[in-house]
């Protein structure tokens, strides 16, 4: 059963669920709620609908924000990338510049696939124990060649995302790990750097958001309905420190359904929590809730129903001058009807949604799901009013990724899935075994019969470092000699930090496009652009560009670095 619900409230943010649902822009003026024109259930229930009004969204196509789309029937297509990354990815984010997957799970297990390459042995705290097994791994994307990390303090159910310079800040953990920063750097032979007793409380199933200026906060985690921004490197929090957050106190049920909220910076620089059912509207400066949202209908989303959920497109226009843009949030997974739970929501390139990973029945925990669901899910975000033109069924995959799985958008387009372990450790003879095998899997817009549509990115003549609110070239060279512009899209991606069906900081940005000038060489063509106005639409970092045109995305994305 497929539900959609659609509200419009007021700010910046929208609203989705159900499975899925829609929570719509959210503007300001909270004196003035937005009316409700209607509620229409179709006589099926198959697809219910909530709209309210809004008038100052402006859905005229806009230059550069291409709706056109090459029609394909192409299901898509799985390869087996690896049979051992050595760990199973509980945790996995790509990082930027030197195309590597990072993966890790947990300590506290003391074994998994793959040995350290050397001494020094982690000590197991508490005990005369030496762990000399991997729980961290880069995975190279092209060629599946492994490097081995050292961790010393646990990482199970931690979070994390990247900061200015492409760098993983990780927080929290179990036990140990618990308290603690860590730090992994973009360079050849990095490793961690961890700083225990950084964080003012424990952090176990929290969720890291990146704000506007580039620092990051951390809200929640088991027994601490609180939050706190994280210190810079080395410094560390005092009790003064934390802030207590009487919205997580009151959303905690009996099975903790309020664990990895899901937390999104609003294109105003307020941040939308969404907590079991419940989701507010909170000020990062001053810690006051600005504005509650109406209760989701058909129970808890978070962890351990574990549903999915993800921020839609942003979409600018060229020379941007609106005071407010729009932003909207997918939650997904009502408990009453799911046929998904423990999925994962992925922000594809030409801005769809890909709904992937995760089971038909049961909830998060161990050996608590069963009936794998094998199939992803297309849905468009731009489609028709039908579920029926919104929602495509593609090919299935042959491995289950239940509790603990994960994934990354790659550079080409394709999904790289990972993870999957049900199990108190590491067990090959489960009813679901521990999964250390990693696949890719290419969406509907690789179908081969597309190539011709796939440009290519000219990097030597196109902008890397691009400033807020300047105009920057993209270079690129196709099979055309000249361009339609409304075919024509170029959105940027910031990279997830994927874990228990949570994506942390996933982010795609559609650039409006000031000009594109033809055959500046032979079918090669420039893409005047402009850059997002501020870190609140755009938090600084290094973000994947693609060039989409008739909907297929480029061969392959450039990193380019947000800066101020």
């Amino acid at each position: 059963m497929t539900i959609l619900w659609r509200g419009l409230c007021i700010l910046p943010l929208l609203f989705v669920s159900g499975n899925c649902q829609f929570l719509f822009p959210f503007l300001h003026h909270f004196d003035n709620p937005a009316s409700i024109e209607g509620l229409n259930v179709g006589d099926s229930g198959n697809i219910e609908s909530v709209k309210i009004a809004l008038d100052s969204i402006d859905h005229k196509k806009k230059k550069g924000n291409a709706n056109v789309n090459v029609e394909t029937k192409y299901k898509g297509k799985w390869e087996l990338f690896t049979q051992n990354a050595g760990v199973s990815a509980m945790h996995l984010i790509l990082l930027p510049k030197i195309d590597q997957a990072l993966m890790f799970d947990a300590t506290v297990w003391k074994q998994s696939k793959i040995k350290l390459p050397g001494p020094p042995c982690r000590h197991v705290e508490e005990t005369n124990e030496q762990d000399c097994f991997c729980h961290s791994v880069l995975l190279d994307i092209e060629t599946a060649k492994i490097r081995p990390l050292r961790l010393k303090y646990d990482t199970w159910c931690s979070s994390g995302a990247l900061d200015v310079n492409g760098r993983l800040v990780s927080t929290g953990g179990y036990n140990n790990g618990s308290d603690t920063v860590r730090i992994l750097d973009i360079c050849p032979n990095c490793d961690w750097k961890e700083y225990p007793g950084a964080l003012g409380n424990g952090r176990w199933y929290a969720t890291q958001v990146t704000l506007g200026d580039g620092r990051f906060m951390v809200f929640g985690g088991r027994n601490f309905p609180t939050y706190e921004f994280v210190p810079p490197e080395g410094q560390r929090n005092a009790k003064n420190q934390v802030f207590p957050f009487k919205f997580l106190a009151e959303t905690h049920d009996a099975v903790e359904n309020n664990l990895y909220p899901f937390v999104y910076l609003s294109t105003d620089g307020n941040l939308f929590i969404f907590a079991n059912n419940r989701s507010v509207l909170l000020n990062p400066n001053t810690q006051q809730i600005l504005h509650e949202f109406p209760v989701l209908p058909g129970g808890a989303r978070n962890y351990p129903a574990s549903g999915s959920s993800c921020l839609l497109p942003i979409t600018l226009q060229p020379d941007e001058t609106r005071h407010v843009i729009p932003a909207e949030v997918l939650v997904c997974g009502d408990p009453n009807y799911a046929i998904r739970l423990m999925g994962d929501a992925v922000v594809l390139p030409t801005g769809d949604v890909l709904l992937i990973n995760g089971a038909q029945s049961g909830s998060a925990g161990w050996d608590d799901a069963r009936d794998p669901n094998f199939t992803p899910v297309l849905y468009r975000v731009r489609g028709g009013k039908d579920a029926g033109s919104k929602f495509t069924v593609l090919k299935a995959s042959q491995i289950a990724r239940l509790y603990h799985s994960s994934f990354a958008l790659l550079p080409d387009g394709k999904i790289l899935i990972g993870g999957s372990n049900t199990n108190p450790g590491y067990m090959d003879n489960a009813l679901f075994p521990t999964e250390v095998r990693v696949e890719k899997f290419s969406p509907h817009y690789l179908d081969p019969s597309l190539n011709k549509f796939r440009q290519e990115i000219v990097l030597e003549k196109s902008a890397n470092q691009i400033n807020y609110g300047k105009r920057f070239t993209v270079q690129i060279r196709g099979a055309d000699k000249a361009l339609d512009e409304q075919k024509l899209q170029v959105n940027i991606y910031y990279p997830a930090f994927t874990t228990h069906g949570i994506s942390m900081n996933q982010r795609l940005i559609q650039l409006g496009t000031i000009q594109v000038i033809n055959n500046v060489a032979p079918k090669t063509h420039n893409i005047i652009l402009q850059a997002p106005k501020n870190g609140n639409i755009a938090p600084p970092g290094y973000y994947m560009l693609f060039v989409n045109y008739n909907g297929v995305p480029c061969r392959r994305a450039m990193w380019v670095q947000m800066l101020p």
